[in-house]
């Protein structure tokens, strides 16, 4: 894949794909100005903010997206010592101003009110705050950013095509409350972004996967990504190293039971032999007529190797993080 270097526009003034915002960059360069909305289009723009937390204590997922004829948010909180789970996932029809996220460069505000729930991420020069507050959980977070990102263009064709950024190795540190009950987030805790925006077709599946953690006194952030890539030249395979992106050409094997909730998950390539031995699994599931999504998500230890593109391999034991499989039509 070709690597971006300067800011440039995702669509062209048509709505179409600009050729030269097709590739990767290790920094959030795509703006979204000239995205199509609305019935009039097909209703296929398709606009996230989603952070996911890993802590000693918790799980956190918080999305704020904008499916451009609905709204959703939601917050998921899991209690590793406990078991409880606390998840929201209020909808909006039409969406109105219940989530509203930047077209723009970065420092970016997105925000989202629905449901009893309220969700923030703010940019300022160092960092994001990250804010949530509910009858049950309130967050208050920040995540200093630290080193290179992965951004990446999947072209499926002009008028079909999505911008990825996914932030893997961000620090972490703040409180989040549960049911009264205040966890400091801190040392052993990490973050990551997902921000999405793009024209979707109607029917799609993926495969994620991010980790993060100290080996050797190496910080590593694993970010890997299938099946909604294939057939395409673009890839969301990378290797951070103490903030330094490496990226990879090809697809990724992954593999998998979905029917044992604690079955290990394991993705295969040239550069990578890695598995995720889950401590918990989530299942969420929505249909609401025209939005419908199922995603079994795995939270857990890495184990393995990834070798960078000069030879030296990296072992994944200290790495932590998560991978899913997805199914939607939006």
């Amino acid at each position: 894949m070709e690597e971006i270097k300067e800011p440039v526009q995702l669509a062209l003034g048509d709505g179409k794909l600009n050729p030269a915002a097709a590739g990767f960059s290790r920094a959030p360069l795509h703006a979204f100005a000239d995205l199509l909305q609305g019935l009039r289009h097909g209703w296929r723009t398709k606009r996230w903010e989603y952070w996911g937390v890993l802590t000693p204590d918790l799980v956190l997922g918080m999305t704020i997206a904008h499916l451009d004829y609905a709204a959703t948010l939601q917050l998921y909180v899991y209690e590793r010592t406990t078991g409880k789970v606390i998840s929201l996932a209020p909808l909006a029809l039409p969406p109105g101003s219940s989530a509203v996220l930047p077209d723009t460069l970065p420092p970016l505000t997105a925000v989202g009110t629905t449901g009893g729930l309220h969700l923030r991420f703010h940019d300022d020069d160092g960092g994001t705050h990250l804010r949530a507050e509910s009858p049950r959980v309130g967050v208050e977070l920040y995540a200093p950013a630290e080193g290179d990102v992965l951004g990446v263009v999947v072209p499926w064709s002009d008028a079909r095509y999505q911008y990825t950024l996914k932030d893997v190795a961000r620090r972490v540190s703040g409180t989040i409350t549960v049911d009264g009950r205040e966890y400091p987030v801190g040392d052993g805790a990490f973050a990551v972004l997902d921000r999405g925006r793009g024209r979707w077709p109607y029917s799609r599946r993926w495969n994620w996967a991010a980790g993060y953690g100290t080996t050797e006194g190496t910080r590593l952030g694993l970010q890997l990504g299938g099946m909604w890539t294939a057939g395409t030249p673009a890839t969301e395979n990378a290797l951070i190293v103490d903030g330094v992106l490496h990226h990879y050409d090809g697809e990724l094997e992954f593999s998998y039971d979905l029917t044992d909730p604690q079955a290990p998950w394991h993705v295969r390539g040239d550069w990578l032999e890695a598995t995720l031995t889950p401590f918990h699994r989530r299942l969420a599931a929505t249909n609401a007529v025209l939005v419908a999504s199922k995603t079994w998500q795995a939270f857990g230890a890495w184990s393995g190797w990834a070798a960078a593109p000069d030879g030296t391999r990296y072992d994944l034991e200290g790495v932590h993080g998560w991978i899913e499989e997805a199914r939607n039509r939006w």
